[in-house]
Order: structure tokens, then sequence, then C-alpha cells
């Protein structure tokens, strides 16, 4: 283990000694190790039936079954689905900016609880999982924000699940950023920017990628292109929320 995440636990233990623990939304007291209060969680906005059966959209209106969005119907896509049990609002979102923004790590706790219940879907629980395979980050970017918080969120839920953490890709080429790209600028700015480490560490797996926010699907699909390409058996998706 690395010295920096020995001292980073034990500054966490010290802190949860002589500080009570509180919710980081509202800064009520909460049990010890919880960072949400149940008031707080409670507002968090799930992902409800009708949904897209691959990237998880919601629907408004009244649909029986299952059903494709038009926004995956027109695209060829490389993984086979896309998980999110939330939506990218309120608390969800302010924690997840946090986190990876401003640098909150003990954010992580809360964000893995999120995303752990992915696994609970019927598209994940559907196939066995080999990897979990976290979005990498250039390095470029990955100095400026000084971690990659897919990366950090992928250890932890692999740590509790007891899931093997392939981290297979690399991120070989500097992208701007995607916020105010729409669908095919996206696609663009990512083309041929990820890279397999090894080929042979994937052929034949059945993996599923880690990310925080799933927004349009390009940084994942590219992803999985190049994994699939690579020879894996399947690739599924698995964030915190879905912008």
């Amino acid at each position: 283990m690395k010295i920096g995440t020995t001292l980073r636990r034990a500054g966490e233990a010290l802190t949860s000694l002589f500080f009570p623990p509180h919710c980081a939304a509202c800064g009520a007291d909460t049990p010890g190790g919880a960072h949400l209060c149940a008031g707080c969680a409670g507002t968090a906005k799930k992902i409800a039936a009708p949904f897209c059966r691959r990237c998880s959209e919601p629907f408004a209106g009244a649909i029986d079954g299952a059903f494709t969005c038009a926004n995956c119907a027109d695209r060829t896509l490389h993984f086979d689905c896309a998980v999110a049990r939330y939506l990218s609002r309120g608390v969800v979102r302010e924690f997840v900016h946090r986190f990876k923004y401003d640098r909150h790590f003990y954010l992580r706790h809360p964000l893995t609880d999120w995303l752990a219940e992915t696994l609970d879907d019927e598209r994940i629980r559907a196939q066995p999982i080999d990897a979990l395979v976290p979005v990498p980050l250039h390095r470029a970017r990955f100095r400026e924000r000084e971690f990659n918080q897919a990366d950090v969120l992928a250890a932890l839920l692999a740590a509790r699940t007891g899931t093997p953490l392939l981290r297979a890709l690399d991120r070989i080429r500097y992208t701007t950023t995607q916020t105010r790209l729409d669908r095919h600028e996206r696609m663009e700015n990512l083309r041929n920017a990820f890279r397999v480490r090894h080929t042979s560490a994937v052929q034949n797996r059945h993996l599923v990628l880690v990310d925080d926010i799933f927004t349009t699907g390009s940084t994942v699909d590219e992803c999985a292109r190049v994994l699939r390409a690579a020879g894996a058996a399947s690739v599924r998706v698995v964030t915190v929320a879905r912008g």
C-alpha cells in the first residue's frame, strides 16, 4: 500500500474519532461512517421505469415493456448497456462535482454506494463480470487533477465486491473538455483517444467499464469500441449517475 494512501486513511480515522460524523449535504449528525443523512439520501433522484434498456435514459411517457431511446436507435454502440441508478441532479450532482473538482475525497464512499447499486440491475447480472475497467485520464489531465475519479471509484467498488480491477486502457491523446460539445462533436473529439494496454488481458473477457457520469455515452462507447476490437467478449457500463 502506498504511503500516501496509508496516511490518508489514518487521517480519516482520526477525524472520525475526534469529530462526530455529519451529513456532507446538510451538516446534520449521522451514524458513524455515514456521510449522508437519511433525509438528504431520500432526495437523490432514482431512475425509474420506463427507461431505455441500452443507456438507461428515463422516459416521461407511458410505455409498457422494454424500449430503446432515439439517441441509441440511430447509432452503432459498442457497449451492451449503460446502467445508472440515479440522475445527475441535486445531491448526486453536487457530490460528484465536489469529489471530482474540489477534491473532497471522502465523498468516494457515498458515490461508491450509489455506484454499487448498479450491480443489482438485471442487465449487469445477466452475464458474469470478469473485471472492472476504469475509464482512464490522459496523463496531462491526471497531473492537473492529481487523481482519476473513475479509477478511485472502480478500485473501491472492486475491493467491496471482490471483483478484479483491470486498468486495461490508456488515454493516449489529450482531448478538450466535452462539456459544450454536442454528440457528434464529442465522438470526433474522442476518435483514437484510447488504446488497450495488453490485448491478451481483455480477450474473451466480460468487462464492465466504470465512470462517474454518463452524458451522451461518447467516452464509454469509444472505450468499448477499442476493447471489443481487442477481443473483449462483452462490454457493459456502470456509472454513479446519468446526466
